[in-house]
C-alpha cells in the first residue's frame, strides 16, 4: 500500500471503520466481530479495507484459519481502544448528570512489586477514591515496557527515553539478605568467606544472563574469584526472598522493597555492601491520559505515597520525554 505524508483531518475520521477494526482486533476473527457488532461480515470487511487504504498500511495478516495484527495494527489498537473508552466515560458522565460513577483503571505492576506491595497500596487507594476500581495485571519477569492496553504501569527498568510520562518511584539498591540463623552461623567471616559458605539465590531478569546481579556485585566488590554460577535461580524476587526466609541461602534483592522483613528481623543484612545497577521502579503513563481524572488521581496519589514512605520531599523524578 502507498503511504502519504498528509495528515488526516479529524472531520473525516472513519469512526465506523475504527470501531470495526477494534472489533476484529479483539476477536481476531471477522465472523466473531461481525456477530458482536451486529453487522454483516461483508460490511465489516469493507470497513477494515477502507481503513487500510486510508492509512496506507495493512492492519491484519490474514493466515489460514486465523488473523494476526501487523505492526501497524498493534500500534493503532491501543489508541483506538483508549479513545473509545474515554468517549464512553465522558458520555456516561454527561448522561448521568454528574452522578458518581465507577471508573475502572487497568494497572500493571511487576510480580514482586504486586505481591509485596499491591495489597496495602490498592487498599489505601480504594479508601481514598472509592469511585475508582482497579484491574491489576502483571508482566513476565516484571521487566520491560508497559503492556499496550493498560492505563498506568509500574515498571522495573533502567532509565529510558520514550514518549511516556515517566516518574521514578525509587532507585533500586540490591543488598545481601539472609535468615538471622544464617548470619549468626557465619558471624565474623569476611564478605568473601560468607558468600563462599552459602548458597547463592539468584533473581532472573529478562534479556540478561541468569547470574547478572551476582556477577555485577562480585565485580564491584572486587571478588574476582567468586563463583556466581552456583545456586538457585528464581523468576521473581518474592520467590528468592521466600527461599531465604526458609533459612537457606543468601539473596541479592532490593532492600527497600523488602524493608519490612528487615525491620521485623525476619531477614538481616549481614553486610552493608550494596549494588546500584541502574534499575529502578518507574510509574509510566501516556501523556494524553493525564487529562483523565482517575488516571491523574492514581498517579499523584502513588507518587505522594512513595514520597512519604521513603522520606523524600520530592520523590518523583520527571524524565525528559521525547520520541526516540
Amino acid at each position: 500500500m502507498t503511504r502519504t505524508n498528509a495528515s488526516i483531518d479529524r472531520r473525516w475520521l472513519p469512526l465506523n471503520a475504527l470501531r470495526a477494526f477494534e472489533g476484529v482486533a479483539k476477536h481476531l476473527s471477522f465472523t466473531a466481530a461481525a456477530n458482536a457488532l451486529l453487522i454483516s461480515q461483508s460490511a465489516l470487511s469493507r470497513h477494515v479495507i477502507a481503513l487500510e487504504k486510508l492509512i496506507g498500511a495493512q492492519l491484519f495478516e490474514r493466515r489460514p484459519h486465523t488473523l494476526v495484527l501487523t505492526k501497524a495494527g498493534q500500534h493503532l489498537l491501543p489508541a483506538v481502544m483508549k479513545s473509545f473508552d474515554r468517549l464512553e466515560f465522558a458520555l456516561d458522565d454527561i448522561r448521568n448528570e454528574g452522578a458518581t460513577g465507577v471508573r475502572t483503571l487497568r494497572v500493571q505492576m511487576p510480580p514482586s512489586f504486586a505481591v509485596h506491595m499491591a495489597v496495602p497500596i490498592l487498599r489505601d487507594f480504594r479508601r481514598a477514591a472509592a469511585e475508582v476500581e482497579i484491574d491489576l495485571v502483571s508482566s513476565p519477569y516484571g521487566v520491560g515496557p508497559a503492556l499496550s492496553d493498560v492505563d498506568v504501569a509500574v515498571v522495573y527498568s533502567k532509565p529510558t527515553v520514550t514518549d511516556l510520562v515517566t516518574d521514578l518511584l525509587w532507585p533500586v539498591r540490591l543488598g545481601l539478605l539472609c535468615h538471622p540463623a544464617v548470619a549468626a552461623r557465619y558471624a565474623g567471616k569476611s564478605l568473601a568467606e560468607f558468600i563462599e559458605c552459602n548458597e547463592l539465590v539468584h533473581v532472573r531478569i529478562a534479556d540478561l544472563p541468569r547470574h547478572h546481579c551476582w556477577s555485577q556485585f562480585a565485580r564491584q566488590a572486587s571478588l574476582n574469584s567468586l563463583n556466581v554460577e552456583r545456586g538457585l535461580v528464581f523468576d521473581t524476587a518474592v520467590l528468592a526472598v521466600q527461599y531465604a526466609l526458609s533459612g537457606e541461602g543468601i539473596a541479592l534483592v532490593d532492600t527497600y522493597l523488602f524493608g519490612d522483613y528487615i525491620r521485623t528481623g525476619r531477614l538481616v543484612r549481614p553486610f552493608d555492601d550494596s549494588l546500584d545497577d541502574g534499575f529502578g521502579y518507574y510509574l509510566t503513563t501516556h501523556p494524553e491520559a493525564l487529562s483523565d481524572t482517575a488516571i491523574a488521581l492514581f498517579r499523584s496519589w502513588l507518587i505522594e505515597r512513595f514520597g512519604t514512605l521513603s522520606g523524600n520531599a520530592s520523590p518523583a523524578i520527571h524524565l525528559a520525554i521525547s520520541n526516540e
